[in-house]
Parts: structure tokens; C-alpha cells; sequence
């Protein structure tokens, strides 16, 4: 019989370069390969498992809305979708939802939203004002988003309309806007450029500067939303609402499900105008509202932040051992620490082989974003795990 990697290489596109380890099982904030190794799993699905592997609350959500109703289409009122909807508006600043399959679509629908306002409200205007370093997602329209050449190279030429600025500078964005300008599109945290945190205030004036030129804020808070930096939304930090605002990741703990928001202002999409059909189906949407109502009931979001200033501590503690870690920054639980060269992948293999999963978000920097119900304990154990793969990477230099 073929090994699970070689039937992958058969008959799967070869478009991941996975990790030499297929996972079977996991529970909380662990995993359990086919070989039955365990692993303390500080990836989390890519910021997605917010509650872990299999919690309860989403399973018990997910086995009784199947045993009930999984899929009707957009043609008719769900329940499920609706209390999804409700939970997410109240508990945020925005007005109006429309549920997606993924982040990518969240952050489309946001870009349709910046394109009609802007045809409706700014005499036509169309261009989207974005950051180098993003990244969006991966169709079209968002690696036109992303303008990163790492990923949008191949599929030349993208659709056109977005101007990109560097990160965290205001000025920047002023100088770039223009009557062709309808929205500023921004992360709070830029997550796959390498967990980059930008200072105090950013926001706050990047939204001032949105109102007076008319022009939509939108955030995209894939990565950055439902808890993972300290508050439910990464706007909070700030204080700068948005408009629009995208959602998926952690939104359903696992489950593929995104979500873009708007504000009434925003709020220009009519019938016709857009449209999914397994979008905000009931059986996602009872696993989200589950997941989100016991986020918000359990006050996970203050829970991370305090565990990220922990964690931070550990592995800053970390440099006095180890002199090329150079930073590690952050906010909540995602965190990143950076090398003074390209290691990112060594120290990444030698964790596997210590029972620890992270993730090289880039050639020099290491990525944390472990579940939001991850314990003190096990923070403690993954940076002893990351200690000893650091002492391998260390002796192999």
C-alpha cells in the first residue's frame, strides 16, 4: 500500500509543500499523527481552531443542526444564519452581514462594496489604497489586493485599481489618494507579512483621514479577528472603526466559513448584486454561533491578551540563550519571533521532531497562534520544546 504522501503526490495538486507528518486526530491544543506521535499545536489551523481541536461546544452545535438541516441555498431564511448575523452586530461596531466560505471571498465582497460606494457616493472613484506586505487572499481580486510578486507574479496581469503603500505610514496614504480613491483596505496586524504590529494610532488616524476625504475604511481581520490579539476585533486596539470589515479564520473554530460587515453607510450591495450558494448554510453557521457565543461568554479575547503578554515574556527570555533571535513581537496570541538570517524553517523541522507545531511565516520569523483556550502549562512545555529544537538549530550553524 502507498504511503499517505505518495498518494498525495499522485493524485492531489501539487500546490502545498506540507509537513512530513499526516494528522489524524487532535483534541484541544494537540494533534496526533498517523504514527500515533503527539504534538502541542501552536498553529492552530493557521490561526483558525480559536477553540482548539474538536471542542464540545462545536461539536454538539454541529451533530444536532446536521440531524436538522444542512443546506437549503440563500433562497430562504435560516435560523442558524440569522442568530450568527445578530451575534456579530451586536457584539461589534458594524451594521449589516453577509456570511462567505473562506477569507478570500470575505475580503472580495469587500472590495465590490469599495467599488459601488465609490461609483454611487465619490463621482465614479474605484482605486483601493493598500499596503505592502499584505496579503488578502489568493483569487484575483485579492492577489491584485495583496500586490505582493511572491504571490501575484505568476498570474499576471491582475485586475487593476489598487495602489499600494508602505505599511504603517499615514503620509503615505495621503499621498496616494486621489479623486480616483474610495477606500483604504489595511489588516490591523499584517499576519502573513510576518505578524508586523504597527504603532499606536495608526488606525486612528488612517480613519480620520478616510473621513475627511469620504473614502471607506475597511479591515481586513481575517487573521486578527474574533479574539486573536487581545480584543474580539483588532480595530479595538485602536479604537478606529471601520466600515467594512472581513472575517473568517477563527470565526468558526475550524469550520470554513467567512463573513464581510458593513456599516450602514456602507450598506450599498442590492439584490443581484452579490450572491453564494453554500455560503452561511446552517450547519456552518450553528458550528460559528457556538463557537462565537462561548468566545464572547467565556471572555476569551482578554484571556489572549494576557497569555500573549506571557508567552511574549517566555520567548523573549529566549534571546539571552540564543543571540540570534532578534525580536519578538505581537499582540494577543499571535506572535512572532525573528531570526538575524534565514532559520525560520530549520528551527520549524527541529520543533517537529521536539512534538511541536509552528509555522514559518517568513525565511526569519517564526509564528505562534495557538488556540485561544490554550493553557499556561502548555505555552510553558512548546517554549521548552522550542528551547531544545533552538539548541539543534544552534549546533548545526
Amino acid at each position: 500500500m502507498k504511503s499517505w504522501p505518495e498518494l498525495e503526490k499522485q493524485y492531489y495538486l501539487g500546490v502545498f509543500k506540507r509537513a512530513p507528518m499526516t494528522l489524524v486526530r487532535g483534541r484541544g491544543t494537540r494533534v496526533w499523527d498517523a504514527d500515533g506521535k503527539e504534538y502541542l499545536d501552536f498553529v492552530a489551523g493557521i490561526a483558525v481552531n480559536s477553540l482548539g481541536h474538536c471542542h464540545p461546544v462545536v461539536v454538539k452545535a454541529l451533530a444536532a443542526q446536521a440531524q436538522a438541516l444542512i443546506h437549503t441555498s440563500n433562497l430562504y431564511y435560516t435560523i442558524p444564519q440569522l442568530r450568527l448575523a445578530e451575534l456579530l452586530v451586536k457584539h461589534s461596531c458594524l451594521d449589516k452581514v453577509f456570511f462567505t466560505n473562506s477569507g478570500a471571498e470575505a475580503v472580495e465582497g469587500c472590495l465590490k462594496v469599495a467599488r459601488k460606494y465609490g461609483k454611487e457616493k465619490l463621482n465614479g472613484a474605484y482605486e483601493i489604497i493598500c499596503a505592502q506586505g499584505a496579503f488578502h487572499g489568493r483569487t484575483m481580486g485579492t492577489l491584485a489586493a495583496t500586490g505582493n510578486p511572491k504571490y501575484s507574479e505568476p498570474f499576471q496581469p491582475l485586475p487593476g485599481g489598487f495602489v499600494h503603500v508602505p505599511y504603517g505610514d499615514v503620509d503615505a496614504i495621503k499621498k496616494a489618494t486621489s479623486a480616483k480613491s474610495c477606500a483604504v483596505l489595511l489588516e490591523p496586524i499584517q499576519g502573513e507579512g510576518g505578524v508586523n504590529v504597527p504603532r499606536d494610532g495608526y488606525l486612528k488616524e488612517v480613519r480620520r483621514w478616510c473621513d475627511q476625504r469620504g473614502m471607506l475604511l475597511m479591515l481586513d481581520e481575517v487573521q486578527t479577528g474574533i479574539g486573536r490579539t487581545g480584543y474580539l476585533f483588532g480595530y479595538e486596539h485602536d479604537g478606529a472603526e471601520p466600515d467594512v470589515m472581513a472575517l473568517a479564520k477563527g470565526l468558526g473554530s475550524g469550520l470554513p466559513i467567512g463573513a464581510f460587515l458593513v456599516k450602514e453607510r456602507a450598506a450599498v450591495l442590492v439584490p443581484g448584486d452579490h450572491g453564494s450558494t453554500f455560503a452561511g448554510s446552517p450547519l456552518m453557521c450553528a458550528g460559528s454561533h457556538a463557537a462565537l457565543k462561548y468566545i464572547i461568554g467565556r471572555r476569551l479575547p482578554a484571556r489572549a491578551r494576557d497569555l500573549g503578554k506571557y508567552l511574549m515574556g517566555k520567548l523573549t527570555a529566549l534571546r539571552e540563550e540564543f543571540p540570534y533571535i532578534v525580536e519578538v513581537r505581537g499582540r494577543g496570541l499571535l506572535v512572532a519571533l525573528e531570526f538575524n538570517g534565514e532559520l525560520a524553517q530549520r528551527a520549524v523541522s527541529a520543533a517537529w521532531e521536539e512534538g511541536l507545531l509552528v509555522n514559518p511565516v517568513k525565511p526569519t520569523a517564526l509564528r505562534f497562534a495557538p488556540p485561544l483556550t490554550v493553557t499556561r502549562r502548555e505555552l510553558d512545555s512548546g517554549v521548552q520544546r522550542l528551547r531544545r529544537a533552538l539548541q539543534k538549530v544552534a549546533a548545526s550553524k
